[in-house]
């Protein structure tokens, strides 16, 4: 854990070195948040980092995404995800489905990023196969309009989440 002074003497490299996978392959959400600091604690830079996402230009927030990968997909599969998303995604037992499941994630999988153009998002630490499931079913007949700020607001929860687990609450 990482306290919030050590944070703050941080400069911009040692705060992306740190920080920068915290959205999925999109370091400049990081840099747009180190611009907060100093920090007064661990909420601060969770709400910089929000701050960030929701003020970014409409091509960067579809950037970031279509930076995720596909819950339960080939790539998580096989290991070509970023850490955080592996160990997301195995916690919520996606890497322990039946061949019916897997191809019922697909399905979805396809269906949605057909409709959307993006893949679905979902924070799922603390969920399981079947609540995600049933979003992804609940979701899927969305706007795009709407869908595309869910999938923000899924983001930044699992911002809340990876930073929440690399700051100290202190």
């Amino acid at each position: 854990m990482i306290a919030i002074d050590r944070i703050n003497n941080m400069d911009l490299k040692d705060f992306v070195a740190a920080f920068g996978d915290v959205a999925e392959h999109s370091p400049w959400v990081a840099e747009d948040a180190f611009r907060k600091a100093p920090f007064a604690d661990r909420e601060a830079v969770i709400a910089a980092f929000e701050t960030a996402m929701n003020a970014a230009p409409a091509d960067r927030k579809i950037a970031l995404v279509r930076a995720h990968p596909d819950l339960a997909g080939k790539a998580a599969l096989a290991g070509e995800v970023a850490e955080d998303s592996r160990r997301e995604q195995a916690g919520a037992g996606l890497n322990t489905l039946s061949r019916e499941e897997f191809e019922r994630f697909t399905q979805l999988n396809t269906r949605y990023k057909t409709r959307f153009g993006f893949p679905f998002i979902f924070a799922v630490k603390g969920a399981n196969k079947h609540m995600i499931l049933a979003a992804f079913e609940d979701r899927v007949s969305n706007s795009s309009e709407d869908e595309l700020q869910t999938a923000l607001t899924q983001v930044a929860r699992i911002s809340r989440f990876r930073l929440e687990d690399r700051i100290s609450k202190d």
